[in-house]
């Protein structure tokens, strides 16, 4: 039998009927550091994480996969079916025609027979080929969505996953995609944090049954500006008189919103402190404090592509479109 959690994460229904717990763990980064990456996934584990989110793009598919056959040896937990496990389709294999064979990568590097959501990481297409990030701008082409969007439902109809969706979509693609998809998107993974709260987005997701699983919740990196989340005076000010981290403040603040959470941290302590935000709420004068927060989006398509070469072929417009 496996052991109890020292946290149960809630768990969110999602438009497929399948339940996600509402906090992941995001591996982006840990093929960095590959000597640790199965003790930080054990150590998520026994705290309580049940969601991991990786992508092809990440390199950490095989150390997930890995460390989630570790956990069932020692107990951890009782079968695949007590873990939920996202993964994304890469730019390169962004495809009709190649999407059947990155999922089966996916799934092989993983060692496992499905996936529970399988994402379309991003709206761009580059030319086929390995992985390669940041992207380069004379290989960026035209996405055809829709035959994306047939091969991404025959992976769900063929069981290789229990739901689709989509990340990093603005409400002018994913109306793009709504209009032919016989499968909706389960979810959009997008950039949510106190300095880009997206409510408009929110809103639309909301009214057509999509779930928002929120990356950079702590407002992420972004080489060309500082963090308006962990420098925030007002966010400092409210931790401070709460007796919680900025951190906290932060996540909390999405918890509220009734989206999803990818946190991202391998320090066991961090990992802790990430779950502390379901025993209190924030008051409705702080909630005020938090919308006057200034906005700026920090993930764009500039930050996905190399600094040199030029766009020929596509225009970015309906990516960044600045929606608050």
């Amino acid at each position: 039998m496996a052991s109890e959690p020292s946290t149960k994460i809630p768990l969110k229904t999602l438009s497929s009927g399948h339940n996600m717990p509402i906090v992941a763990v995001g591996t982006s980064g840990l093929s960095f550091d590959p000597d640790n990456a199965k003790g930080v996934i054990i150590e998520a584990i026994k705290i309580g994480y049940r969601h991991f989110d990786t992508a092809c793009s990440y390199g950490s598919e095989g150390a997930l996969g890995e460390a989630i056959a570790e956990a069932l040896q020692l107990g951890l937990i009782e079968s695949r079916a007590d873990v939920f496990i996202t993964s994304k389709l890469w730019c390169t294999d962004n495809h009709p025609e190649h999407v059947l064979s990155a999922i089966k990568t996916s799934l092989s590097n993983l060692k496992m027979d499905y996936l529970d959501l399988y994402l379309i990481h991003w709206p761009i297409s580059t030319i086929p080929g390995p992985v390669t990030f940041p992207l380069k701008r004379e290989e960026v082409m035209p996405l055809d969505l829709k035959g994306v969007w047939k091969a991404m439902e025959q992976c769900q109809n063929l069981g290789l996953t229990r739901s689709i969706g989509v990340s990093n979509f603005t409400t002018k693609k994913l109306e793009e995609l709504i209009q032919f998809a016989k499968i909706p998107p389960a979810v959009n993974q997008v950039e949510m944090n106190l300095a880009w709260q997206q409510q408009k987005l929110k809103e639309y997701c909301t009214k057509k049954g999509i779930t928002i699983t929120a990356h950079s919740p702590l407002g992420g990196q972004n080489r060309f500006y500082p963090n308006l989340v962990l420098t925030s005076d007002v966010l400092k000010e409210i931790a401070d008189a709460k007796g919680k981290s900025i951190a906290q403040i932060s996540l909390r603040w999405i918890l509220e919103q009734g989206v999803g959470i990818v946190v991202k941290s391998f320090n066991k302590e961090r990992l802790k402190q990430n779950l502390e935000i379901f025993n209190w709420e924030l008051t409705e004068a702080e909630r005020a404090k938090i919308r006057s927060i200034q906005q700026r989006k920090g993930v764009t398509t500039e930050i996905m592509l190399a600094s040199e070469g030029s766009l020929t072929s596509v225009d970015f417009a309906d990516i960044d479109i600045v929606e608050t």
